[in-house]
Order: C-alpha cells, then sequence, then structure tokens
C-alpha cells in the first residue's frame, strides 16, 4: 500500500493567488491550471484578457509537469532534434508541453502536483508559475 500527499482545492486556490498576484504586476492575464500529482484537474482560471488558446496549454503544462514529474522547459531542453526525448512532444495525444510555464510543486521531496500558466513567453509564464509555488510553500 502507498500513501500518496497530494493538493486539494484549498492548495490549488493558494497556488492561484500567488500565480494571479504575479501576473498582475507584470501586466500580463493568464491562464492559470492546478493539477493532482496524477495531472487530473483541481482549479483553472482565466484572467480577464488571458488568451482563449492558452486554456488548453495552461492545462496541459500543468499535465506534464505532475504527471511526468518535470518542468515543461527540461522537455523542451532535451526534445530537439538530436535530443535524448526528440519527438516526445506529440506522445499522450500531443498533451505533452515541452514550452516553459509548467512546474511540478514539490513538499518533502515528493511532486504532490502541478501549476501551469500560458498566456505570457514561455520566461513570463515560467516566472508566473515559480510565484504560485513560492506563495504555497510560504503558507505551509
Amino acid at each position: 500500500m502507498i500513501t500518496l500527499s497530494r493538493l486539494d482545492l484549498a492548495d490549488a486556490g493558494t497556488l492561484l493567488v500567488g500565480a494571479r498576484a504575479r501576473a498582475t504586476e507584470i501586466g500580463v492575464p493568464m491562464c492559470i491550471a492546478i493539477t493532482d500529482e496524477g495531472g487530473n484537474l483541481i482549479a483553472f482560471e482565466r484572467m480577464d484578457g488571458g488568451k482563449i488558446t492558452s486554456i488548453t496549454i495552461a492545462i496541459d503544462k500543468s499535465y506534464t509537469a505532475s504527471a511526468a514529474k518535470k518542468a515543461t522547459h527540461e522537455y523542451g531542453a532535451i526534445s530537439q532534434p538530436g535530443g535524448v526525448a526528440y519527438g516526445i512532444a506529440s506522445a499522450i495525444g500531443g498533451r505533452l508541453m515541452v514550452v516553459g510555464g509548467g512546474l511540478p510543486v514539490i513538499v518533502n521531496g515528493a511532486v504532490v502536483g502541478g501549476i501551469g500558466v500560458s498566456s505570457g513567453s514561455p520566461a513570463q509564464d515560467q516566472d508566473v508559475a515559480q510565484a504560485g509555488i513560492d506563495a504555497f510553500l510560504k503558507g505551509i
């Protein structure tokens, strides 16, 4: 038997608040998704002005970060032609994201969920995702 830790709705709310605050600070309305450790959606927010096309991207970034237990930008680096994971972006029906903005949420060394952010540049998305994680970790 395995005992798992996972994010709950209150945790997801804290992640959303932290990410939203950073997105507001940098002036880029974002789509923000929170998933549990298996990649299942817990919470989602599209800020006013967040791109419609970013809805699915944010959800899939969070899915990748939590279910694959790796930041999406890390997949980006190894999925280029000649890389060890070349072609992985087409895995799982195209859900595996290789663009920055998806980060696993790690507590006591275990991935308990993920956050995915989209609507800005990959660097902005990753910054906003990290702000969500920082807010969450501050509260535990």
